[in-house]
Parts: C-alpha cells; structure tokens; sequence
C-alpha cells in the first residue's frame, strides 16, 4: 500500500504538470485555437500510462521493445504532448511552438518518432486499426510489448471502430488495451442527441472484448484496473472511462464550447489562479 501511495502521488504530481502545460500551450495557440476540453478529460488516464504502465526508455523513445501509444483520438494532442514534455521526449520550448509555423507540434499528432509521436492521428476511427495491425505484429513476432490506445465515445460513431472490434477477439490480441474516454460530448453536441452511446459496455462485450468501466479521473482505480491485466487470456481489453470534459477548470468542465475555443487572457489567469488555488490545498 505505502508504495502505491507513492504511485499515485507521483502521478497526480505528473497529472497537475499535465494541466498547467495544456493551459500555457492553448494561450500560445491564440487565434490558432486548441481542442483545450477534450485534452482535459485524459489528463489522468495519460498520466497513469506514461508515468507508471507503460513500458518505454526516457532516453530511447524508438527503443524496438517499447509499448505502443496511440492517441487515436488525435484532437487531444495537448495532453499527449504535454505528457511527452513530462518525460522528456519533448522540451518546454517545443511546447511553445505548438500551432506556429513550422513546428512539430500541430493541431493533431503528426508522426515523429524520436519525440515519442508513434503516429499521425486524427482522421477518427485510424487510430484502433492502426494498433489492432501493430498487436497483430506484435505476437506473430512473439514479443511482449502492448499497445494502449485512447479512443473517444464520440469516435465510436466511425465504423472502422466496430470493424477493428470484431476482428481483435478473432485474432486473439490480448496485448492490446483500449481505452474509451467517455465525457459524452463530441464535436457539435451531446452523445446522447447526436448518436447514442447507450450501453456501450455491453456492446463490446457482445464482440468479445474483456471490458472494465472506472472513473478516469481516478488514479487509484485507473491504477488497478492495470495491475489487473493478464497476459495470455486471448482476450483483447477494453476499459471505459467516464470523464468530464474539461475537467478541472470552472470555466470548461462540462461545456462543450470548450471543444475547440480560443484561450483568452481572462480565462488563462483565471485557470492559473485555480491551478494554484488547488495545488495549496
């Protein structure tokens, strides 16, 4: 228990950066805008993976034997990157340079391995067909690296999810995990008004899927749904994660105007003020 005390500090430690990397780099954005809401509902599940689960060299982002990460729902690259930064594939002054001209980092990942960018991603739905092909290689090759991907609720409407979904189980890619950000909010709306997500648990179970469901702001729970994977079940994995879109600043939890929105002044020292506010507390 004493260690995984520390676990899940070192991980909320490595979650706060998260945020206050996510907030400068919209500033920077400015008029280029960011996608700052659904970055925020992934702080944790990024930050329990790049801090504690995954399998990778801080000095090495091409090691061969590494994990895989997908972002496949790319628009939440501002957590990506912000974890990358946190580990060092990145440098704070790469940061700054996101949505200039020029830079690495764009509004949606654009493949650059020697920073820890595996691929480019947001055209939905890419992403799991992407990783589904990498486990397939993965055990043909009989390594025991995994890959993680990070899908949206909303990204389920694609029906390149559901092809990807039928076909893991068939192929036995029990080193791939998935992860479902459920913050019920896509682009233009609400899951619910625009295509129902109801039962989403049961659908991937119907497909063969061995699926969990925890809160993702929850480090503890994100933490022991990890330690509860087992290699060899045949079964690929899916975890739900209920989340809050723009979790934890006033101003964005839950409004989906936060979807892609310009970071004003006003808004950016009113969200210091609150990351300050509750790293004091």
């Amino acid at each position: 228990m004493k260690d995984k005390n520390k676990d899940i500090d070192k991980i909320g430690l490595f979650s706060k950066n998260i945020k206050r990397k996510i907030l400068e780099m919209a500033y920077v954005a400015g008029s280029s805008s960011s996608h700052f809401g659904g970055a925020l509902s992934i702080v944790e599940i990024i930050s329990t993976l790049f801090a504690h689960q995954l399998n990778i060299k801080k000095d090495d982002p091409e090691w061969l034997e590494r994990d895989r990460f997908i972002l496949s729902k790319g628009h939440a690259c501002l957590a990506y990157y912000a974890a990358l930064s946190e580990i060092g594939y990145l440098s704070e002054e790469d940061l700054k340079t996101f949505e200039k001209d020029g830079s690495i980092l764009s509004g949606h990942p654009v493949k650059s391995p020697k920073h820890g960018i595996e691929f480019s991603t947001g055209s939905l739905g890419i992403g799991l067909s992407i990783g589904l092909g990498l486990a397939l290689g993965a055990k043909k090759k009989k390594k025991t690296n995994k890959v993680y991907i990070i899908i949206g609720d909303g990204e389920c409407n694609e029906g390149s999810i559901w092809e990807s979904a039928l076909a893991a189980p068939n192929l036995k890619l029990d080193n791939l995990v998935v992860i479902v950000d459920k913050n019920n909010f896509q682009q233009t709306g609400s899951t619910e008004n625009i295509m129902n997500t109801d039962k989403l648990k049961d659908k991937w179970v119907s497909f063969g899927w061995s699926v969990r469901e925890v809160n993702g702001h929850d480090i503890n729970e994100l933490l022991n749904y990890f330690a509860s994977l087992k290699d060899n079940s045949n079964t690929p994995n899916l975890l739900i994660a209920n989340t809050i879109k723009g979790k934890g600043f006033s101003f964005s939890e839950n409004n989906n105007d936060w979807h892609h929105a310009v970071m004003t002044k006003t808004n950016y020292e009113k969200a210091m003020q609150e990351l300050k506010e509750n790293n004091d507390n």
